[in-house]
């Protein structure tokens, strides 16, 4: 796993312009702490920074190989786990390798299939090739955009990068947030290939990228698909269980430590248990994130049962697994240095708040005994596990199910932001014709009744917006420290196989996540495999809240910060006086939202150009 940046200029000789290379390189170091390199040309620029997992020695980059014609250059970040199938045709094909990389296994893949490379890939990537014998750049993301990649075109070429901030430190990318960007932030519509960044788009997934002389060319290789499932219950329980188990054990590789995530729930335990049967002779690590006297000051809320650490100690018991529980405090909660990070590893202001924080300290502490950690994240998206997927009203809504729901760390009010500003961004407007637009979207069946035609969107919805904003979140945090998170539920096998089993399919048991349950309840302790749905925890110390407070009568007192821009005033000191135990959901979420916002603006000075 990496980070990658570069610049094609067909109008400049960029070899004179090393400093710039180096400085956007330079913002991918978290990315890749162990190593760091660039290449240039007179026409592009390639830096990376590199996190060694397969081939320590080998896989140093940027890659080069130099043909009869010119040399072909690659910067790649992510994982091919199909990787030593793919070396073996090519080998039989005649290629000759001199490493045992994958990034190899790639560049060399493009020599020989060129862009058609991509169909033949299994895994989670975002790279970019500078083709010398063609002059053109090619970017390549994974199929579900599980590895981010970030473009802004320039007047003779364009800047790129695996996160917006190796962007901004070129000269010539501009740091403006105009209205739609900020409605993008504020909606909570997670538009395919936006970025609040004016100028700023993402490489889709499942998308080819092109740039030459005659501009910028997109060509879609994968999208999500309707087919028919003619499978029966019993099949699809085999098929899914099948799949999963030579995921996991393809996504096990790895020539560092690795690890499991364990919440406590169906989709964690389900890889654990399956990482727990490959990895004979040995007890598979997992770690999770606990707070301080949760489970002793638990209170069941409308999204929460019960606290997770007893199934998540179930679990590993069940297994054989060496856990650590990483418990975290309020201070270290709400430490503005931890926001900082945060916010850094986003560079937007779009947040969960204490979820972001809490993910961004376990991941920084897994890091220091584990490279690369699996996770369950994509399962509630792909099987039907979210509660709000169940709920009639919301299933009926005309509304993204995220925003329809009422409780959750979405908050479609804006609440704390400058009415007047509000108003003048429309939201509800955007929010409406951006769902409108993604239900055009979705292919349906001849044979799909309205309520499985409706159940397919809803699905469709989650998994090409929601999904890749969980995806991207769940990337931030953990590469911000160096960390690697695999994410095998987003297999695209598994993925194309899942989406298109029907609904009553999906809840043949009358339950969330059936077929999920029916492939994994042989290997989980009941209490975990028929556990509802409990989403990743949020503190409810109240202490957490009292410290949002008192940042807030911080920003008060600096009367002329920008935030008050964007942010009423009023409202903020009516929130930093209200008692904590009558503070309700979108009160708490207006101050995480007003202190992300404050931070931004101070790391990365936008010139807000709001109509």
């Amino acid at each position: 796993m990496c980070g990658i940046t570069g610049w094609v200029s067909f109008g400049r000789d960029l070899t004179r312009e090393r400093g710039a290379l180096d400085a956007m390189t330079r913002t991918m170091a978290c990315r890749g702490p162990d190593a760091g390199g660039t290449w240039t040309g007179r026409h592009a620029a390639l830096g990376h920074r590199r996190l060694a997992v397969i081939d320590l020695a080998g896989g140093a980059q940027p890659m080069t190989v130099r043909t009869d014609r010119d040399e072909v250059t690659l910067v790649y970040s992510g994982e091919v786990y199909n990787f030593v199938e793919l070396r073996d045709e090519l080998i039989r094909a005649g290629e000759r390798f001199t490493t045992a990389s994958d990034t190899e296994v790639v560049l060399r893949g493009y020599l020989r299939w060129g862009t058609g490379l991509a169909d033949r890939l299994n895994g989670m990537y975002a790279f970019a090739i500078w083709d010398g014998r063609e002059h053109k750049l090619v970017m390549i993301r994974d199929r579900v955009g599980i590895k981010p990649l970030y473009y802004c075109r320039t007047p003779d070429g364009v800047l790129f990068g695996s996160e917006q901030k190796a962007i901004l430190a070129n000269p010539l990318a501009p740091r403006v947030v105009d209205t739609e960007g900020l409605r993008e932030a504020l909606s909570y519509a997670f538009t395919p290939g936006h970025a609040i960044w004016a100028g700023l788009r993402q490489v889709e997934p499942g998308t080819i990228v092109t740039v030459d002389a005659d501009g910028l060319h997109e060509r879609t290789y994968w999208r999500l698909e309707t087919r028919p499932h003619t499978a029966d219950v019993d099949t699809s329980v085999h098929q899914v269980r099948e799949l999963l188990d030579d995921i996991v054990r393809r996504q096990l590789v790895a020539d560092v430590p690795r690890c499991l995530l364990l919440s406590g729930g169906l989709d964690s335990g389900t890889l654990t248990a399956l990482a727990a049967a490959h990895l004979t002779g040995e007890r598979v690590p997992t770690f999770a994130v606990d707070f301080t006297g949760q489970a002793d000051n638990f209170t069941p809320d409308e999204l929460r049962d019960a606290p997770d650490t007893p199934f998540i100690h179930e679990v590993a018991e069940h297994v054989g697994a060496d856990h650590t529980d990483i418990v975290l405090d309020p201070k270290a909660l709400a430490d503005p240095a931890v926001r900082r990070a945060a916010l850094v590893a986003r560079d937007t202001p779009l947040g969960v708040g204490d979820m972001d924080f809490s993910l961004y300290l376990l991941f920084k502490a897994i890091r220091a005994k584990s490279t690369v950690a699996l996770s369950g994240e994509a399962a509630d998206e792909l099987f039907g596990g979210y509660r709000h997927m169940h709920v009639p009203a919301i299933q009926r809504a005309r509304a993204f199910p995220w925003i329809a729901v009422s409780v959750g760390p979405f908050d479609k009010d804006a609440t704390g932001i400058d009415p007047g500003l509000v108003a003048r961004l429309r939201l509800e407007e955007y929010r409406l014709d951006r769902y409108d637009s993604a239900v055009g979207e979705v292919e349906r069946l001849e044979t799909e009744d309205d309520f499985e035609y409706r159940m397919r969107v809803m699905i469709h919805l989650h998994l090409t917006r929601f999904m890749r904003y969980m995806l991207d979140r769940k990337d931030r945090m953990s590469m911000a420290v160096g960390l690697e998170v695999r994410v095998p539920f987003c297999d695209h096998r598994l993925v194309e196989y899942v989406y298109n089993a029907p609904w009553s399919l999906k809840t043949y048991d009358g339950r969330e996540k059936s077929l999920l349950r029916g492939a994994a309840k042989d290997m989980l302790p009941a209490s975990v495999a028929w556990r509802p749905k409990s989403p990743y925890p949020s503190t409810q110390d109240p202490h957490y809240a009292r410290e949002l407070q008192g940042q807030g009568r911080e920003l008060l007192a600096a009367r002329h910060h920008d935030v008050f821009e964007l942010v009423d005033r009023d409202w903020l000191k009516g929130a930093t006086e209200r008692e904590v135990s009558t503070m309700d959901r979108l009160t708490r979420l207006g101050l995480e939202r007003t202190l992300d916002l404050a931070v931004w603006l101070d790391v990365y000075h936008p010139d807000l150009k709001l109509s």
